[in-house]
């Protein structure tokens, strides 16, 4: 189990703070948490809630157009893989427009919220330096994003909106930035990952923190009887903490351990108040959303008026047994999302809370096997009180196998929506100004239409 690692102010110090912190056995990193503030939280408050499907999830049996025509070509490209099947089955909604889809029924938990009109599904997203067709790919004539279908990169490009290399933060932790004002004297995380330490959570100013839900943050050994003895323990260690040894790394790790302290003080006081009713699922994203859901409660202590939030769950690399794998991954993020959004609504912000997915890419059209081979573009949900749901956005793409839309001959799909439209779509909601979008996505300009309308 990976520790939380402190991931400000810079990125050298930060890896020699992580070391320092896994031999103390500090379990948290945050920035200084040192003016937390006591005042009630904004009545603008809104939260940015990321769920990342780790290994590139395959929209296509995600999403399943149902209309006549294009449901045939579904079939015929998708072979053993078409849905339904055996495993899986189809949820049928419709767009306004009367446009049929067909929803993996593992997302049964979340797709009555299309009816409601809180859950939206975006077609075809993904990594994109420029708008791209497939004659410009297989000419080599537009920039690509570097190393296509490689995971490590893809998911790295998906978490920083930058097509090529990192620049070290993500865009997440970059719309933070730019609504930092937002939050006041609060010096509580900004951006925290629920999943170890997530590029897409690292800003250049604003503070960050990676947590593990549910763990006991308080320094080891710190227990003793009587009572006394154990405050004699704690005194001790502050004391020790706040000792000036004059090295600038022992000060920037003692620090963080302080924050550690105080950080854990707050979360257990969390459990002191009034308990959330709605009941999470005992999987690993249930127990990470969950505490996503604890930590808005605190919001009137820590003053916060703009948070972001990475939870992420794996597997979906399905190269072989999809149909069942995928069916019970998507359950699993149905599931914990529809208990996240029953939080926010028992805690009074659905219209406040936004919850997305992303992944670093999709699958192929073509089965190999019972699997998937690396795609490009997928298509991801957006769920939450201020969604203007019960629609799908974007482009659905051609699924014809070397079709207009694939990148060769296999259904690897060239997105249609670039994640800079996606995300900034996102951030505008958040309330990233449009003079400061351009530093959220530096390449937002290369793409015609910045908001893609899903969000109020």
């Amino acid at each position: 189990m990976a520790h939380p690692t402190l991931l400000h102010p810079t990125r050298a110090a930060a890896h020699g703070r992580r070391q320092f912190l896994q031999r103390a056995g500090a379990m948290v990193g945050a920035a200084s948490l040192a003016g937390l503030a006591q005042a009630q939280a904004a009545s603008d408050y809104r939260a940015l809630v990321c769920v990342f499907l780790l290994g590139g999830n395959d929209g296509h049996n995600t999403v399943v157009p149902l209309s006549s025509a294009a449901y045939n070509l579904y079939k015929a490209a998708r072979g053993s893989l078409a849905l339904p099947d055996g495993n899986a089955k189809l949820l049928a909604v419709n767009t306004p427009a009367g446009v049929p889809y067909g929803l993996n029924n593992g997302l049964a938990a979340i797709a009555p919220l299309w009816a409601s009109g809180q859950l939206a599904v975006v077609a075809n997203v993904g990594m994109l330096a420029r708008p791209t067709s497939r004659a410009q790919f297989l000419a080599g004539s537009v920039p690509l994003p570097s190393n296509l279908f490689s995971h490590s990169d893809q998911m790295q490009q998906m978490q920083t909106g930058q097509a090529s290399g990192s620049g070290g933060t993500g865009w997440a932790g970059r719309g933070a930035d730019a609504v930092q004002a937002r939050n006041g004297a609060s010096r509580f995380p900004a951006s925290i990952s629920m999943a170890g330490s997530a590029l897409f959570c690292a800003g250049a100013s604003v503070p960050s923190a990676s947590l593990i839900p549910g763990f006991d943050l308080a320094g080891d050994g710190m227990t003793a009887w009587p009572d006394s003895a154990a405050a004699a323990k704690r005194l001790a260690l502050s004391q020790i903490l706040a000792l000036d040894s004059g090295m600038t790394l022992v000060q920037a790790a003692n620090k963080v351990r302080q924050d550690a302290l105080s950080l854990n003080t707050l979360l257990a006081g969390a459990g002191t108040g009034a308990k959330l009713a709605t009941v999470f699922p005992g999987t690993d994203l249930g127990r990470q959303l969950q505490q996503v859901a604890k930590i808005i409660q605190l919001r009137a202590t820590t003053g916060m008026a703009r948070q972001v939030f990475f939870c992420s769950i794996g597997g979906f690399d399905t190269h072989s047994s999809q149909s069942w794998a995928q069916w019970d991954l998507l359950r699993q993020v149905a599931e914990a999302m529809a208990a996240f959004h029953g939080a926010t609504q028992e805690l009074g912000v659905a219209q406040q809370v936004t919850t997305f997915t992303e992944s670093e890419f999709g699958r192929s059209l073509q089965p190999s096997g019972s699997g998937t081979d690396h795609g490009w573009g997928s298509h991801h949900l957006v769920l939450g009180g201020a969604v203007r749901g019960g629609q799908l956005y974007g482009t659905m793409p051609s699924l014809v196998l070397g079709g207009p839309d694939d990148a060769g001959t296999r259904g690897v799909l060239i997105p249609s929506t670039a994640l800079d439209q996606y995300g900034a779509t996102l951030a505008r909601w958040f309330g990233v100004s449009a003079s400061a979008m351009a530093t959220v996505f530096p390449n937002l300009g290369s793409f015609a239409t910045p908001d893609l309308g899903f969000m109020a």
